[in-house]
């Protein structure tokens, strides 16, 4: 019998985190499962430390490196379940969140059910646990172009949704999930669990999520994709709400890493929306500075603090 739900987990160099992400997917009440777990071309222990794990539901694939969008593809072409659940090898589920959210798919018409999470290792208690909003309202497209809130590992999702989607676009190294949420959940419903019940794990290897600057600007080329893919939406939501959702967030995330004194990731948000056009006198008064060098701008703010 094919398992109900297959768990997709790319790995990239991970052997010191995936026995901690695999032990997660062990512990879940709901067993009905496979993990589908992808080796991108690691060149440390990953593989051993996978091949010690003696469980029949956890099959292992090996390819040459080529990003997590490659992977998990790879892991969907290979994947039996009809539903699909994705894990980093760095990050962690709380025991009974396949089964709450596998409750919330069955229970309703939806193709994803989504949940709360929250970031574990981040330092002067920056974890504060957060549950995504309901997305199930009037103003559904209009939130969800401006912003999908919930992190690759805290959904699951009919499989025939995310095929008919396209998988994930391998031309992107942030955002990627975004893009594919986006198509399935503005065209399909899509289910809240408010529970936090998924663990993004913070540690002293890379992360895709340090570049603020990056996923910041990535986050607003794969709505300007979107709106190109999707003619019908873009005149649905109209120039005003695009601006809004594309350009009020670029600026907001400028300003976040702008107070938090990450002024090489703010310098590159605010340069990109100043070339757009956007913002009120005062915020190109802070925005300004930026096309000056960075010692002179450095300078300016030290005056007003």
């Amino acid at each position: 019998m094919s398992p109900l739900i297959s768990v997709i987990m790319p790995c990239y160099n991970r052997g010191n985190t995936i026995s901690k992400s695999i032990e997660s997917v062990l512990a879940q009440t709901f067993t009905n499962w496979e993990l589908v777990i992808v080796d991108d071309g690691s060149t440390d222990n990953s593989q051993q430390v996978i091949r010690h794990f003696n469980d029949p539901r956890i099959v292992l694939y090996s390819q040459k490196n080529g990003g997590v969008c490659a992977a998990r593809n790879a892991g969907l072409r290979f994947a039996s379940g009809e539903m699909i659940a994705f894990l980093d090898a760095d990050d962690t589920w709380d025991y009974e969140c396949l089964k709450k959210l596998h409750h919330a798919l069955c229970n309703s018409v939806a193709s994803i059910a989504y949940c709360g999470w929250k970031n574990v290792g981040l330092p002067g208690g920056q974890g504060e646990p957060f549950i995504p909003p309901d997305y199930e309202t009037s103003e559904k497209t209009v939130l969800l172009f401006e912003n999908c809130r919930w992190p690759i590992h805290a959904c699951l999702t009919q499989k025939k949704a995310i095929i008919d989607a396209g998988m994930f676009n391998e031309s992107i190294q942030t955002s990627e999930d975004y893009l594919l949420w986006l198509k399935i959940g503005i065209s399909h419903p899509i289910a809240r669990v408010p529970e936090v019940l998924a663990y993004y794990h913070f540690h002293d290897g890379i992360q895709a999520t340090q570049d603020k600057a990056a996923i910041a600007i990535n986050h607003y080329r794969t709505q300007d994709m979107f709106l190109k893919q999707h003619p019908a939406i873009k005149k649905k939501l109209g120039h005003k709400a695009i601006r809004q959702s594309m350009h009020g967030e670029l600026l907001k995330r400028g300003f976040e890493c702008y107070w938090k004194r990450d002024m090489h990731s703010a310098r590159k948000i605010f340069r990109l929306v100043m070339r757009k056009g956007y913002g009120k006198l005062k915020d190109w008064q802070y925005m300004l500075p930026s096309l000056l060098p960075y010692k002179i701008h450095r300078g300016i703010i030290r005056l007003y603090e």
